[in-house]
């Protein structure tokens, strides 16, 4: 029985092995869609090998090859045969050399290195269908949906410019020299460069460019240009083989001491990282760079290539770079693709391209070119791949790039690279791995951008400026408004600078607090014969006509927008200032103090008060008793002469001296308010005016006056809705005096809206004939113009703020415009009068106490009414019940006039009368029951 079943094994297997594969071949399988694998598949590489990427590319290539084909499991026996081509740094024979490598029957292509062949590699593969797998191309419009068969599987340089981008942010520097080489490689990678730094509000202020295989000279040249500009943070893309040349030029000509700030790509640990130990003289050149290197996790996997490397017998250097490990990957990126091509019934067939048979009778052999059928499919599967490498996960994004790419930010110091620090897409700046990092929220704050300290070139810890002023001759082209009116703030002037005056004094005192030199000369803005329009003045600077004004230029809204101002040296605002008459002497000056209002409620309390402190005294205080005329008298009497505090009549009962108490305190504070008021309008030299402010002069229709050149023309106009026809453009002095003379009914103004500063200037000159009204309605103030990002303003603002500290900035002022001054606004007789708002308070605490007392004094009264009025125990037993009765619509009638006649006696006598009552009724019970004779029946 056993020997049968082992029989029937030993069948299935045969035929499993024999009789299905013959199946298959012929097309008979009982499933079609199997298809045997291929023995053998060819695969290109194609990049420069003696190059600094080739070198450690090549053999990790190698090894990766023949771990692919030694292990049974990954492609069940199918062997990649490896073509390499060489392009020697060739665009022309890269492509050569990629047109005969593809004529091979390649299934995919692996590289190359350079971005400029990559373009040109990727149309022949688009054509073809055959996937490019490259290692060493960075550019980042390699990316674009034009290169549909082009597949990165490094990081591209999109995200190595935003981590360079980032770097600048951190260390706040908002212009760079970019030094790049001029090919695809250089230029897109500097393109994406600038805009990454727009983002931060930073740019490029130079481009160097140099071509490929510049020469040493050429490089000095260029090198001499970019030390003449103010920027010292240079960033460096350059290829691998000639960037060194550049720091060997920099060292000789002074570049790399202190105040230089370099930062180069990952072109430089692409140099350094396979020489394993560098020369002293090497490191010399380039101590104090920033560099960046592309970050890949340690790994088990990456530490038994590092072992691998060292056994490798065609290695060309002792240690390998970044590329080696994307090279390495690409390859099992491959093998695993075509694991899972083959295992969905892949089949690589080739055929004709139509487009290539028609050579018009060309030498050239284009017809061997075929067309990869199941290219797509190919493809396809390697963007959908997920697997975990040397430089960690392999996956792409939708835009086919690297998921988490990540870079080393590294600082030469001596004969190593320090690593301050790493950069990612997830959280950017931080001193923890990016893996670290992934388990994590993303937070890309301000606050959580962190990176070790650098040490910069010439050995320094604190963190270069970014620039310095550029010593080539030039001096700064200042521009200085040539004004007409005011000149003690500008003017032209005969000595060696051509222009004096306080905002002059200014800049210069600001200028020499500076640590360095700044060349500068002042050139004349404006014909003489107006005021120069401010706002062309500020857009002449934005457009480097000049490179900054000094002079009285107002700091405002849409001018920040297409410049930088420094701080603040002098505060502005408009104001309006108008003709003003001095008031004549009023004989009826006395009631000014108070408003009508005011006048009559104080006189409504005075006899209230009065009324009511008779009320609460008539019963008890003799002086408040007598006849209904003296009475009346007494009250007015008393309460008027309170005012005077001459009151005569004292106050005897409690809640009487209560209410006195509480006027005599409102009476104190009327007082000392009416003296006061008094007092200010009598000495005070009272001025009036039609307008009383900006408020006042929008509602009317009169002219205004503004200083021509002045931002406040158009600001009345867009803020304020004012009629441009009521406007009238003043340029001198005079104008002003005049317009405000002859007034609108003679061809004037109302008044004028100027800048406090002129006006304040102004009025000592007309000695204080006119006045400013009502309030500032604009804050502001006065700085220096510089070219938008321009650090020279950064620099400027804290001199200007040392001045303002040490007090040099007040000195300036008192030197050009310290005068007597003049009152700054007019005093008008309504500001000063008392109304009611002010004593409300009072009054209605006055009053509550007065009704408490009232309300008190009736209720006891009340009580003692009734009990004066009730009558007594006999007569409520003699009288018949009918007579009480008929009685009580008579006691109903006559109860008011007996309430009115007991609240006029005197309280001593109603006591009295009320204890007489009192001890009556006592003794009735006693009479009833003792007194009475008792009668016989």
């Amino acid at each position: 029985m056993d020997i049968h079943i082992w029989i029937n094994r030993a069948f299935l297997v045969w035929i499993s092995y024999v009789w299905m594969p013959i199946m298959v071949v012929n097309g008979k399988g009982a499933n079609d869609s199997f298809v045997a694998r291929p023995k053998e598949v060819n695969i290109g590489a194609l990049f420069t090998l003696n190059s600094a990427i080739g070198s450690s590319a090549k053999p990790a290539l190698l090894a990766a090859i023949d771990e692919v084909n030694s292990d049974p499991s990954i492609l069940m026996g199918t062997k990649l045969n490896l073509i390499l081509h060489d392009t020697n740094c060739s665009g022309f024979l890269g492509t050569i050399e990629a047109l005969q490598l593809i004529e091979r029957d390649v299934v995919a292509a692996i590289g190359p290195q350079s971005s400029g062949i990559a373009h040109v590699i990727s149309h022949v593969v688009n054509e073809l269908h055959v996937p490019l797998l490259s290692f060493g191309a960075t550019d980042p419009t390699l990316s674009a949906l034009q290169y549909s068969y082009f597949l990165r599987t490094t990081v591209s340089d999109y995200f190595q410019m935003h981590a360079i981008a980032d770097i600048l942010e951190y260390f706040r520097w908002r212009e760079i020299v970019a030094i790049y080489v001029d090919d695809d490689y250089g230029r897109n990678g500097i393109s994406v460069l600038g805009d990454a730094l727009a983002k931060n509000r930073a740019k490029i202020s130079y481009k160097a460019a140099f071509t490929p295989k510049a020469s040493r000279s050429d490089i000095n040249d260029l090198l001499v240009g970019v030390n003449l500009v103010e920027s010292r943070v240079y960033v460096v893309h350059v290829n691998p083989d000639s960037g060194l040349k550049i720091f060997s030029v920099a060292k000789s000509l002074g570049m790399m001491a202190a105040g230089y700030v370099w930062i180069t790509t990952d072109w430089l640990p692409s140099v350094l990282d396979p020489r394993g130990s560098v020369d002293s003289e090497t490191m010399d050149l380039i101590k104090g760079v920033v560099t960046l290197r592309h970050h890949t996790p340690d790994s088990d996997l990456k530490r038994r290539f590092t072992s691998l490397w060292k056994n490798l017998k065609n290695k060309q250097t002792p240690n390998f770079n970044s590329y080696a490990l994307y090279a390495y990957d690409s390859v099992w990126l491959l093998a695993r693709a075509l694991d899972v091509f083959f295992s969905e019934g892949g089949n690589i067939t080739f055929s004709e391209d139509p487009g290539l048979r028609d050579t018009n009778r060309s030498a050239l052999n284009l017809t061997s070119l075929h067309v990869f059928d199941q290219g797509q499919k190919l493809l396809n599967i390697l963007l959908t791949m997920n697997l975990t490498g040397l430089t960690g996960p392999i996956q792409f994004d939708p835009e086919k790039n690297l998921i988490h790419p990540s870079y080393d930010i590294l600082n030469i110091v001596g004969t190593q690279m320090n690593m301050i620090g790493y950069w990612s897409n997830y959280s950017h700046l931080s001193t923890v791995a990016p893996e670290l990092l992934y388990t994590k929220p993303p937070n890309i704050s301000a606050s959580n951008q962190h990176l070790h300290k650098v040490i910069w070139p010439g050995e320094i810890i604190e963190n270069p400026r970014g620039w310095v002023f550029p010593n080539n001759g030039k001096p700064l082209r200042i521009a200085v408004p040539n004004r007409v009116t005011y000149k003690e703030f500008l003017s032209k002037d005969k000595g060696p600078s051509g222009v004096k005056g306080y905002c002059i004094d200014v800049f210069e005192a600001a200028v020499n607090l500076l640590p360095y030199a700044v060349p500068h000369t002042y050139i004349l803005y404006g014909d003489g014969t107006r005021n120069p329009l401010f706002n062309n003045l500020v857009s002449d600077v934005s457009q480097n006509n000049y490179d900054a004004a000094v002079g009285d230029i107002t700091i405002t809204t849409n001018r920040t927008r297409i410049v930088d101002f420094t701080q603040p040296y002098m505060e502005s605002g408009l104001v309006v200032v108008v003709p003003v008459k001095e008031a004549k002497s009023n004989p009826w000056a006395f009631l000014k103090p108070f408003t009508w209002q005011m006048w009559c409620v104080t006189a409504a309390f005075f006899l209230f008060v009065g009324a009511v402190v008779w009320i609460l005294e008539h019963r008890m205080n003799h002086e408040f008793r007598g006849p209904p005329r003296q009475q009346l008298m007494t009250i007015f009497w008393f309460s008027f002469s309170t005012m005077f505090f001459a009151h005569r009549e004292n106050t005897v009962s409690t809640l009487g001296r209560l209410v006195l108490i509480l006027w005599l305190f409102v009476v104190l504070i009327i007082n000392s308010s009416y003296t006061a008021s008094l007092t200010s309008i009598l000495t005070v030299q009272q001025l009036t005016s039609r307008v009383q402010g900006i408020d006042s002069l929008i509602a009317s229709s009169d002219p205004i006056g503004v200083q021509d050149g002045s931002f406040a023309f158009n600001y009345l106009i867009d803020e304020l809705n004012i009629a441009q026809s009521r406007l009238r453009i003043l340029k001198s002095q005079d104008d002003y005096l005049n317009a405000l003379n002859n007034g609108p009914n003679r061809g004037g103004v109302a008044a004028i809206v100027d800048e406090l500063p002129y006006i304040e200037l102004f009025l000592v000159n007309t000695k204080c004939t006119f006045r400013i009204v009502g309030q500032e309605f604009t804050k502001s103030g006065w700085g220096f113009v510089f070219q938008r990002d321009s650090p020279l303003a950064v620099d400027l603002s804290t001199a200007i703020l040392q001045l303002s500290e040490n007090g040099d900035l007040q000195r300036i002022h008192d030197k050009w415009l310290s005068r007597d001054g003049c009152s700054s606004q007019s005093n008008p007789v309504d500001e000063n009068r008392l109304s009611l708002n002010s004593f409300w308070g009072l009054f209605l605490i006055c009053g509550v106490a007065c009704f408490i007392a009232l309300v008190v004094f009736f209720w006891r009264l009340c009580g003692q009414y009734r009990r004066f009025n009730t009558p007594g125990e006999e007569q409520v037993i003699q009288e018949p019940q009918l007579s009480q009765q008929s009685s009580r619509p008579n006691l109903r009638r006559n109860s008011f006039k007996n309430l009115i006649d007991f609240a006029d006696k005197k309280e001593h006598e109603i006591k009295e009368i009320l204890k007489r009552k009192s001890s009556d009724q006592k003794r009735a019970p006693s009479q009833s029951s003792d007194g009475q004779p008792s009668s016989s029946p």
